[in-house]
């Protein structure tokens, strides 16, 4: 009987000591997680033009692939300033091309019977000379008329040599200076016809990625102002998460660290990586710091999910963020 009390005390007594260490394991919590939100990275399609919205090709909640068209603007302007680009640049062209040639055929043909002439007309003076000389040995002239027969052969082989000239200048091409800026003009011309093609070509807009149309902010007919979007892309892995850490935890957080992500719906966890820590505190209190308030400064904390995961979420959702398990 002594034996039986003595081991329910020391059953008692063991009891007793193993509460404390029962109730230490109740308190034993899992860290506190950390309230969040999905917010997506928006892809913004605006014209670098403005213009009147002729089409709008999509609409909210629309899935696209890359290289869909997404809207128009009316491009009348842009191709009637195309069309005179165009014109512009084959005059510059055909000017750059007839510097390079000599004159026309019909031209050169006037020169070489003017040519054909002028050397007639220097053989008659030359003739001419030779009979007067003569008639100066017998007599019967003066030497005022070989003085004249003379001028008259020189003004004529002048003539002869001032054609030939001609003919070969016209013959030649333009000066080297003449013909460079001829070709400059054709160059210059054509790339008024790139920024014409370009200027066009921005008033279609395609979708740059696959994405989802997350919304529309215009209607057709209505006026676009150049630069102003028209549409909003979500693109699938462009959902993360942002969170906000108290300012005694931030230091347990690194970029490239796992957590998870929970939220209404969601069903299991979603796997996510730290990809962003804010380098300065939110909601930053008065300059003096208390102990009390500088519990009151939080981090924003980015975290990206993995690809296949990121559709899950929708930016806008709560989020209950806690650390991955090692």
């Amino acid at each position: 009987m002594p034996d039986l009390r003595r081991r329910r005390r020391a059953a008692q007594l063991a009891a007793l000591l193993a509460a404390p260490i029962a109730l230490a394991g109740c308190d034993a919590r899992a860290p506190a997680g950390w309230s969040g939100y999905a917010e997506g990275d928006y892809v913004y399609v605006a014209a670098p033009l403005a213009g009147r919205l002729e089409t709008l090709a999509v609409h909210a909640g629309q899935p696209v692939q890359r290289g869909a068209l997404l809207f128009t603007l009316d491009d009348e302007a842009e191709r009637a300033a195309r069309d005179e680009a165009l014109a512009r640049a084959a005059s510059a062209r055909a000017q750059a091309a007839d510097t390079e040639s000599g004159r026309r055929r019909d031209e050169i043909a006037v020169t070489e019977a003017q040519l054909a002439q002028a050397r007639a007309q220097a053989a008659l003076a030359a003739t001419e000379l030779a009979r007067q000389q003569q008639l100066l040995a017998q007599g019967f002239v003066s030497q005022a008329r070989i003085d004249d027969a003379q001028t008259a052969v020189t003004q004529a082989r002048a003539r002869v040599a001032e054609l030939e000239a001609a003919l070969r200048v016209a013959r030649l091409p333009a000066r080297a200076d003449t013909r460079a800026a001829a070709v400059a003009q054709a160059e210059a011309a054509s790339q008024a016809v790139r920024a014409s093609d370009w200027r066009t070509e921005q008033k279609q807009q395609h979708a740059p990625v696959d994405a989802q149309v997350a919304d529309t902010y215009f209607h057709a007919g209505e006026f676009v102002p150049a630069g102003q979007p028209v549409l909003a892309l979500l693109p699938p892995a462009a959902v993360k998460a942002r969170f906000y850490v108290p300012e005694d935890q931030i230091a347990t957080l690194a970029a490239g660290q796992r957590v998870t992500l929970a939220c209404d719906g969601c069903g299991t966890p979603i796997p996510a990586r730290v990809s962003r820590i804010a380098t300065r505190a939110e909601y930053t209190p008065p300059v003096i710091y208390s102990n009390a308030q500088r519990a009151r400064l939080v981090f924003l904390v980015e975290a990206q999910p993995d690809a296949q995961d990121a559709p899950r979420l929708r930016p806008g959702q709560p989020l209950d963020v806690h650390r991955a398990a090692p």
